[in-house]
């Protein structure tokens, strides 16, 4: 791969949450320091929740006893588990334009062209976060977008929901949202694998890599 271009790194199995927080934060600083390439990590957690730094601790039900962590980025909480791809993104914005907004909204836009190439119509909802998709009563969430900056290095990401336990999700009120549900790729009926979702999320790489230098306004 293009020594230019960030690590794209996929691990299999289920990566344990403490590992991968640690795993980032020491990438995070060899970036900041100039001693490490940027990376992209496709990841999945075994059953979690994660909190973020504005969790109420009243969104937080867990029948299931589900571990919980401190994530450090932004938001409320949220759930991982197998069935889920989860994307950490550690690049450096020093390089790529000091603009956060533009970081999220390409993000963003980086998974709506990726879920296009599945036959899924995702969206951008006015004052919600992540990407949502159906209408009225079917309307749901199918993939949660959590960030952090620090000395204007990423970490973190977002999440897409290929085919996790639905009723995990039961454990927490997700990123705060009581009236709207949560959905997936296998209950929209796409028989998709997460290596699918890896591949068409290559091959819009480079569009939402472009897309974080262009000089353009952010709606």
């Amino acid at each position: 791969m293009d020594e230019a271009l960030p690590e794209w790194r996929v691990s299999a199995g289920l990566t344990p949450y403490p590992e991968a927080l640690a795993e980032m934060e020491r990438r995070a600083a060899a970036i900041r320091a100039g001693t490490a390439r940027e990376l992209i990590w496709l990841i999945e957690h075994p059953p979690l929740f994660t909190a973020g730094t504005s969790a109420d601790p009243a969104e937080l039900m867990n029948p299931q006893g589900f571990p919980v962590f401190e994530a450090g980025r932004g938001g409320r909480f949220t759930y991982h588990g197998p069935g889920q791809r989860v994307g950490y993104l550690m690049l450096d914005l020093d390089h790529r334009g000091r603009d956060i907004r533009r970081f999220v909204h390409s993000l963003e836009g980086w998974l709506i062209a990726t879920l296009a190439h599945l036959d899924v119509a995702a969206r951008r909802e006015p004052g919600r976060i992540g990407l949502w998709v159906g209408a009225g009563p079917h309307e749901a969430k199918i993939a949660a977008i959590g960030v952090r900056v620090r000395r204007w290095v990423t970490l973190h990401g977002f999440s897409v929901n290929v085919s996790p336990n639905l009723g995990h999700f039961d454990g927490i009120v997700p990123c705060g949202l009581r009236d709207f549900g949560v959905t997936s790729l296998d209950a929209l009926g796409k028989q998709a694998r997460i290596s699918a979702l890896d591949s068409a999320l290559e091959v819009e790489l480079p569009m939402f890599l472009n897309s974080l230098n262009k000089d353009c306004e952010v709606a």
